[in-house]
């Protein structure tokens, strides 16, 4: 089975300027073909440490790719770099040269004459034309290894490998099959999840399983290799079916389906509306709601009612209640749930109150003190959290999923 590896170069991608991203898309279209990767690298623009990287990957990978570095510029070292590496001359390319210049004069610019060594390659190699831009791509083999190499401009290099990368790649023999399936959980910690899931979960297993945790939310990939597509599909199935029986209503949804996503097509399955009422989240709650399309048919209305007196005024939440136990309580969240239902007329309705930090604390009452109040079929519950004061947009955003997943659970998924 091939598998490949990827090498980004740039000192800007190093230095926080610009966040590496080429890598994570040629790894979903490498999965698509059946390609795992084995690893991605992020190299300077220093010869020796780019030739260093070549020579280290090829040791591992069948397929090199490589982006960035193709400018014209004295730092944009790759085709050098790979030269050496291959211990091959770069050579003029008279038709390539031509191309560049055509393209400023297309365009009415004029070409610097350090444009004329982006014509140069590897003796041997084959260019891979730029539709987008100036820089070509290269491709090149030593002992039964394949390099590409391409721009690290985003749309450049998007459209060289569509183009040109992913034919040469896919015709090569033995990719087999790889497949990638996500099973998407909510309010059930990644230990506790690994803890029941077990042996599944060991390195070297075939479907493999990874996870990771983000603000609540964990998402377990299952990645499964075979000779060909309908085998690692089976074998995904078979997976997902044993650990949605052993993780049962964590589960929310499969694959890139949002927690938002799957509140709004369970409201829409029972015909219900939904209203919320906002305080420490400031609005975030509906923003999720409504960044899904189509939310207009279930969602009614938001309210974000940060001070007291908006509490008071727009969801009449009463005012004694607020001096007896403050505006972060069980009874106010209750309120808010409550006015946003008989404002709205929604069906359910949330009510969010806390204390998102990072200042506002208290012994009694600390930073990521939560309240949810849930009104639904005229009854409204509340629950209390303590989320771990990790900053506050973390303890925001982990309120409003948390809202979102009692939702769900309230409604039987």
């Amino acid at each position: 089975m091939i598998k490949a590896y990827i090498i980004a170069i740039g000192n800007e991608l190093l230095n926080g300027q610009r966040i590496e991203t080429n890598s994570s898309w040629i790894q979903t279209q490498l999965l698509r073909l059946g390609i795992q990767t084995l690893g991605v690298s992020v190299v300077p623009d220093e010869m020796d440490r780019i030739v260093a990287s070549f020579q280290d990957a090829s040791e591992l990978a069948d397929v090199l790719i490589i982006t960035g570095g193709l400018g014209p510029t004295d730092d944009d070292l790759t085709r050098s770099a790979l030269a050496k590496f291959l211990e091959k001359p770069l050579e003029l390319h008279e038709d390539l040269l031509g191309e560049i210049e055509r393209f400023f004069i297309q365009r009415g610019l004029p070409m610097a004459s350090t444009n004329r060594v982006q014509a140069y390659l590897p003796a041997g190699a084959k260019v891979l034309p730029n539709s987008a831009g100036t820089a070509p791509g290269i491709y090149a083999q030593k002992e039964g290894k394949h390099y590409f190499c391409m721009p690290g401009v985003p749309s450049e290099m998007k459209t060289m490998y569509l183009d040109y990368v992913q034919p040469e790649i896919a015709s090569q023999p033995g990719s087999g099959a790889v497949l990638m399936s996500k099973i998407r959980c909510f309010g059930m910690g990644e230990s506790v999840i690994a803890e029941k899931l077990g042996d599944l979960m060991k390195r070297g297993r075939n479907p493999l399983i990874n996870s990771a945790a983000h603000r609540g939310e964990v998402c377990l990939h299952i990645v499964a290799s075979a000779d060909d597509e309908s085998c690692a599909q089976k074998m995904i199935e078979s997976d997902r079916n044993l650990i949605c029986g052993l993780i049962g209503q964590s589960v929310y949804g499969f694959d890139d389906q949002t927690l938002p996503e799957a509140i709004g097509n369970l409201l829409k399955k029972k015909h219900l509306t939904l209203a919320v009422a906002e305080s420490c989240t400031g609005g975030l709650l509906a923003k999720m709601i409504t960044d899904i399309p189509g939310s207009s048919e279930y969602f009614l209305a938001g309210w974000v009612t940060y001070n007291n007196q908006a509490k008071i005024r727009e969801l009449d939440v009463p005012s004694a209640w607020i001096k007896k136990h403050g505006a972060v309580s069980d009874p106010v969240a209750r309120a808010m749930a409550e006015g946003a239902a008989r404002k709205s007329g929604a069906d359910l309705a949330i009510g969010i109150t806390g204390i998102a930090g990072p200042e506002g604390g208290a012994e009694k009452k600390p930073v990521g003190l939560v309240y949810i109040g849930l009104f639904f079929d005229g009854k409204t519950e509340t629950q209390e959290f303590r989320f771990l004061p990790s900053g506050r947009t973390a303890v925001r955003q982990r309120a409003a999923l948390t809202a979102l997943n009692w939702i769900r659970l309230k409604l039987g998924i």
